[in-house]
């Protein structure tokens, strides 16, 4: 018999299997990062996206009120539009500290929020002395996170479209 040992034996050696868990770690590692930065990136879409629909909602609301109302007040600062509904109530819609509100009998309401920048430009004609609000130009702008986005809309008065 002979004393010598097999080493043709079938398996891994220790050197072997650990290099193939470092290798195994470090593929993981890059998989988990990926995921990461997949997930971040999801949530800050879908913030954006909530954000900008919220813009649109608003903007849709106030181009309908324009458009439907008795008078929109030509003297309202560029960060507000006042108007007279068809109803006769008052309402404001008005920007300040990064939201847009809409004030209707000196109660505020916040329509939206993560408004960076919004104007409310008003296009006026006099006639016979007297000074109407023709159309209003509406540029809202809304950030979430580095991302940041502007939503626009223009009304005209109905009842001023003869004037």
């Amino acid at each position: 018999m002979s004393t010598t040992s097999n080493k043709s034996a079938a398996g891994f050696t220790l050197v072997e299997i650990l290099i193939a868990l470092a290798v195994m770690g470090i593929l993981l590692a890059a998989v988990a990062v990926a995921f990461n930065a997949s997930a971040i990136n999801y949530r800050e879409n879908e913030d954006i996206f909530k954000s900008i629909n919220k813009a649109r909602q608003a903007l849709a609301r106030i181009t309908t009120r324009i458009r439907t109302a008795n008078s929109v007040d030509p003297n309202s600062p560029i960060n507000e539009c006042a108007l007279e509904t068809a109803e006769g109530n008052f309402e404001t819609y008005r920007y300040s500290d990064n939201k847009l509100y809409l004030d209707v009998d000196s109660h505020p309401y916040m329509l939206c929020d993560n408004v960076t920048d919004m104007t409310f430009i008003k296009y006026i004609v006099v006639k016979e002395g007297v000074t109407y609000v023709k159309y209003v130009q509406i540029s809202m702008t809304v950030a979430s996170g580095n991302a940041e986005q502007t939503v626009a809309a223009a009304a005209v008065v109905r009842r001023n479209l003869g004037i």
